[in-house]
């Protein structure tokens, strides 16, 4: 998977992604579980959004991420900002170490489609952490892949930006394969490019047990950012602590 043409568009595709919302959960659950904490890990931050967000609020951030174009664009927002942006795979993280909060959001995990990345990842995480610090990550509901992905085509036509997304069910249980043509504008004329990328839905309780395994005490399984414990809706979010 490749995201280098993605970065060019990202952020004009993503305008309406509750980045708000990321934002107001995170400073929500910190205050309850880790009041006094600034330092926050955000693994596979992208184009760094939220990242620059919680910087804004205060906070003392770092970006992972994969892919060095993203954390290119991530860092173009703002070069003045006090922001570490480090390439790195989240499965094993490096010198990293003693953050109050890691973050994780807009479905990053659901882009490792191997069980074992998923739990590598978790004590990788584990171990950047302080103690009683705090992980909070999202995935896809298994309803909303089921339902409402797998299968599914989204098609969207702007001055700027045109795409035809298929999602397809992949091989694997409650995978997907997401085919993406873009039309980009440039000076008068459309240029194309085509993306794959696949995800992978998990079942909570086994995203529970293998974070239970890798050391972390877990705190709820919320749902579309509810106020109280819930597996009910699209998106889940996870709050576990270490220690």
């Amino acid at each position: 998977m490749s995201y280098g043409d993605m970065a060019r568009v990202y952020d004009l595709l993503m305008q309406d992604a509750p980045y708000g919302q990321w934002v107001d959960f995170t400073k929500e659950i910190l205050q309850q579980y880790r009041p006094e904490g600034q330092k926050i890990l955000d693994v596979g931050c992208g184009t760094g959004e939220i990242t620059h967000r919680l910087h804004n609020e205060g906070y003392h951030m770092t970006g992972i991420d994969l892919s060095s174009d993203m954390l290119a664009v991530a860092q173009k927002k703002n070069p003045r900002a006090a922001i570490e942006w480090i390439q790195q795979d989240m499965t094993s993280l490096e010198g990293l170490a003693d953050y109050d909060c890691v973050i994780s959001y807009c479905d990053v995990f659901n882009y490792l489609t191997d069980e074992q990345k998923v739990q590598q990842a978790f004590r990788s995480i584990y171990q950047s952490l302080a103690n009683g610090g705090v992980f909070m990550f999202d995935v896809h509901s298994i309803d909303h892949i089921r339902n409402d992905l797998s299968g599914a085509t989204f098609a969207e036509v702007r001055d700027d930006l045109s795409f035809i997304w298929f999602c397809d069910p992949g091989e694997l249980e409650n995978s997907l394969v997401h085919d993406l043509t873009f039309f980009v504008e440039d000076d008068g004329k459309y240029q194309r490019f085509d993306e794959i990328h696949e995800q992978r839905g998990y079942d909570h309780k086994a995203l529970q047990s293998w974070l239970t395994r890798s050391g972390f005490k877990a705190q709820g399984v919320f749902s579309d950012f509810s106020e109280t414990p819930s597996i009910e809706g699209e998106r889940w979010l996870f709050v576990c602590t270490k220690g």
